[in-house]
């Protein structure tokens, strides 16, 4: 069965930095894609920054510069650095992998950026 465990999210002023982690479960973690999502009250639900097992990375326009996402196999781990927050990054933020043609969630993790 496919887990995924998001953690750190949590207050944080405009302009801080906050890291978040998703640690996986049941799936071969090395050669899967994963992902981070994020969706505020009232919006869809957008792709943040994506990670393929070779490690190239793709990201939103909006946080181009500002996050980084990266992966620690061994841990089954994939991180979300977010550096220089702004209020609009305010939203739950998912992790997301696609595995044997299923599409699995974490629960989400709530980022607040106070202004």
């Amino acid at each position: 069965q496919v887990h995924l465990v998001e953690s750190g999210g949590g207050l944080v002023q405009a302009g801080g930095s906050q890291r978040l982690s998703c640690t996986a479960s049941g799936i071969i973690f090395s050669i899967s894609a994963m992902g981070w999502y994020r969706q505020a009250p009232g919006k869809q639900r957008e792709l943040v920054a994506r990670i393929i097992s070779g490690g190239s990375t793709n990201y939103a326009d909006s946080v181009k510069g500002r996050f980084t996402i990266s992966r620690d196999n061994p841990k089954n781990t994939v991180y979300l650095q977010m550096n220089s927050l702004k209020p609009e990054d305010t939203a739950v933020y998912y992790c997301n992998t696609w595995y044997q043609g299923y599409n699995y969630w974490g629960q989400g993790t709530q980022v607040t950026v106070s202004s």
